[in-house]
């Protein structure tokens, strides 16, 4: 609303460090006391965890020689005050998806892109205009993007795949009333989709969508949504 309103990028940057500022701070306010500095360490962590080019979660990463059953917890207090997704990984596409779930794997999003690129420390020129340094991120931000368009629709159970010998990955796996699809996205107009086609022809899946900057086509076995209109996947054109 703020840059609807004034088309000041940096007036809307100071809003999300209010906002980044208030979370800090209300974590030492509601969370349990001997646990605050483990959410803290974890909250602070995704923005490295998602520049990963594989974005499966590393405890490592949050303190060295971390083990799960220390951040568990607090993994569990963000996702329940609406501060971070949780998406796991499964270990096959069949019915019901959350039946083959891996909870030993998993992403960790927060709740907003904006905050991600303010927790990040991009400035508006790099993310608009972007940079050679800024390639890998820039995928950070386009799936974090792609997933609150995708989480707001109930309809969705959302996870993601990726090979026992983490050969290929799908970056989200959706499952609809009827349908399973992979998703894949792309930041730019790179149509290359290797992961996506090993899966569809190990699984023999229908449909597969593919997200990046080019336009709408459907072409054989996949689709190509638009980022700009990926929260329209579950309308108008199906995919199943």
């Amino acid at each position: 609303m703020e840059f609807i309103t004034n088309r000041d990028l940096k007036r809307v940057r100071k809003i999300q460090n209010r906002l980044l500022f208030a979370y800090e701070n209300d974590l030492s306010k509601h969370a349990p006391k001997e646990i605050v500095t483990r959410i803290r360490m974890l909250w602070n962590s995704i923005p490295i965890q998602l520049a990963k080019e594989n974005k499966k979660f590393i405890y490592g990463l949050v303190r060295e020689g971390a083990r799960a059953r220390e951040y568990e917890i607090a993994i569990t207090w963000l996702m329940d005050v609406g501060l971070v997704y949780r998406i796991n990984r499964v270990k096959k596409p069949d019915f019901p998806l959350r039946a083959y779930q891996d909870f030993s794997a998993f992403k960790l999003f927060i709740v907003d892109v904006g905050l991600l690129g303010a927790m990040s420390r991009l400035n508006a020129r790099t993310i608009l205009e972007g940079n050679k340094l800024f390639e890998e991120f820039k995928g950070a931000l386009t799936e974090q993007y792609v997933l609150q368009q995708l989480i707001v629709n109930s309809e969705n159970d959302i996870f993601y795949w990726s090979a026992e010998n983490a050969t290929s990955e799908i970056d989200f796996l959706i499952q609809t009333d009827d349908c399973i699809a992979p998703l894949e996205v792309k930041a730019e107009e790179n149509l290359q989709a290797k992961s996506l086609k090993v899966f569809v022809q190990k699984y023999g899946v229908k449909d597969a969508v593919r997200v990046s900057m080019s336009g709408f086509r459907r072409q054989d076995w996949l689709i190509n949504f638009p980022l700009y209109n990926i929260g329209n996947l579950n309308q108008g054109e199906k995919i199943h």
